[in-house]
């Protein structure tokens, strides 16, 4: 579980591509100090698993279902990526709940800039248009941020200077792919709702 606070702008080193899947070598001195195998770290949004760690890095083996689901197979040798460790238990939880499993990829659609802050607008995949509402929560490439408008096909969010300074948000331009991941709150009580009056949500 993560709570959608960037810890660190990390950096891709090297991608090694599988037959039906992707080996990556992240840089992350901060994100890598006690890591181990077996471990999780959040890479622009979505839980990945440590193979092994050393010289500030680490290795994670992403499948095919993860590469098609997220927009980590864009990631090349230099790309920047937000990285998180998971919460611990009976620390803060700055952001929201976040699970690190991404539900579907936006498009950074357009950013307005202004004097304090930015607002950036990002498409919305119609099957996660329900879950998604004005003032709530969403993570975009793991960052988690409240909604500032809801649309049928689009969301906008306002991103404060330490964002756009600490997370790869302040570099997306308009065209770039997006993870996003919903409130995992909303999703059950949904399912829960259709059980009840006996329809399957899905």
């Amino acid at each position: 579980m993560f709570t959608g606070i960037v810890e660190e702008l990390g950096e891709v080193t090297a991608v090694e591509l599988l037959a039906d899947a992707s080996r990556f070598r992240l840089r992350g001195p901060l994100v890598t100090e006690g890591a181990k195998h077996g471990d999780s770290i959040a890479v622009n949004g979505v839980c990945l698993t440590v193979v092994d760690t050393g010289n500030g890095e680490f290795t994670a083996d992403v499948m095919a279902e993860t590469l098609k689901r997220s927009s980590l197979g864009a990631l090349a040798p230099g790309s920047r990526v937000n990285l998180e460790r998971p919460m611990a238990l009976g620390g803060r939880l700055g952001g929201h709940l976040v699970q690190g499993h991404v539900d579907g990829t936006g498009t950074i659609v357009e950013r307005t800039p202004s004097e304090h802050w930015e607002i950036v607008k990002v498409s919305l995949p119609p099957e996660l248009t329900r879950y998604v509402v004005e003032k709530g929560s969403i993570t975009v490439d793991g960052v988690s941020l409240t909604v500032v408008e809801a649309a049928a096909d689009f969301f906008t969010i306002s991103l404060i200077p330490t964002t756009l300074a600490l997370t790869t948000l302040g570099h997306k331009q308009p065209g770039d792919p997006v993870n996003l991941e919903v409130d995992v709150i909303a999703k059950y009580v949904e399912r829960m709702l259709g059980d009840r009056a006996g329809q399957d949500p899905r």
